[in-house]
């Protein structure tokens, strides 16, 4: 039976004496709150709730989530701040400035454009949404099975990628929409989903590789978990940070691109009420009815810019590196 260790005085090099005898684990129990201060029975933050609790303290993301917050509700009910019908137009007021009941004035048909505007923001949010939600999904599995499995899948997705990217967003959009004649918004969902897939592909990709190097895949997978356990349960929720950044910057851009084309009159089509269908309207009359054009450019603007900060300071949490 080993006899109990005496304390033992080791001088240190700055002249002082530290007791050897004293063991590690009785260290740490004489250490307030355990090692690091962390406390025996804390619970450690995940990302996400490390992330959370950024969110909440950064005034970019309060003040672009309440711009989103509004546009989603009024896009959903427009008639709580818009009584009136965006359809209904008379030519006897057309391009007249602001009156009562009527804010922003009317159009060149004589439409009201505050109700237009609010009605507006339904199709935006709803191609934005769509579009980003097609994106996100069809990029996130192709290039997630591309980069897990890697080899000849990995090579196919690279080069098909590389076909998409050399196609120019604007140009395949008058090419392809032109000889669409629906007037739903599907049709521009559907081609957003098309072209803009290889950019999240390629994320979820690159995501995926790093993520499945690391010590807990491996140890996984020499436990002998399945290849869709390995995905689902430790690599996709670790690899995911990146898809949501790029996919909440690139709703405001899918907005914007919603516009630019029912601009150019191959996106949506009256009598669907647009932000961009009403910006086309009114180019021409700028000089002599510039409010039938500032009210939905910059309901378009705002739109954009609160989702490009969401973006911004979502990336700004979920990234290590700026802690």
């Amino acid at each position: 039976m080993p006899e109990p260790r005496e304390n033992a005085i080791a001088p240190t090099g700055a002249g002082g004496a530290m007791d050897l005898a004293t063991s590690e684990g009785e260290t740490l129990e004489r250490t307030p709150g355990g090692p690091l201060g962390t406390g025996p029975s804390q619970k450690p933050r995940s990302l996400w709730s490390d992330a959370w609790r950024d969110l909440r303290r950064n005034p970019v993301f309060l003040v672009s989530a309440l711009v989103i917050l509004f546009l989603v509700l009024i896009s959903l009910w427009p008639s709580l701040i818009a009584s009136g019908d965006p359809l209904s137009c008379d030519l006897a007021k057309a391009q007249e400035g602001s009156q009562p009941g009527h804010p922003f004035g009317f159009d060149g048909q004589g439409c009201d454009v505050y109700t237009r505007t609010v009605y507006g923001a339904r199709t935006s949010v709803t191609v934005g949404v769509c579009a980003t939600l097609g994106v996100a999904l069809l990029g996130s599995v192709l290039g997630g099975l591309a980069g897990f499995f890697g080899r000849a899948s990995d090579a196919v997705l690279s080069r098909l990628t590389d076909v998409f990217f050399a196609i120019p967003v604007v140009l395949g959009g008058l090419v392809l929409l032109s000889v669409v004649t629906s007037n739903t918004v599907w049709p521009v969902i559907g081609f957003m989903v098309l072209l803009g897939w290889p950019q999240i592909s390629r994320i979820a990709r690159g995501s995926v590789i790093t993520a499945k190097q690391n010590d807990y895949v491996q140890a996984a997978r020499a436990l002998g978990a399945s290849n869709s356990r390995l995905l689902l349960r430790h690599i996709a929720p670790n690899a995911v940070a990146p898809v949501i950044v790029v996919a909440t910057i690139a709703l405001g851009t899918y907005i914007a691109l919603e516009a630019t084309l029912s601009y150019l009159g191959v996106g949506l089509r009256p009598p669907t009420v647009s932000w961009g269908i009403d910006i086309s309207a009114a180019s021409p009359y700028i000089r002599n009815a510039p409010h039938m054009l500032l009210w939905p450019a910059g309901a378009l603007a705002v739109t954009v810019l609160a989702f490009i900060m969401l973006g911004d300071a979502v990336r700004d949490a979920l990234d290590p590196k700026l802690r």
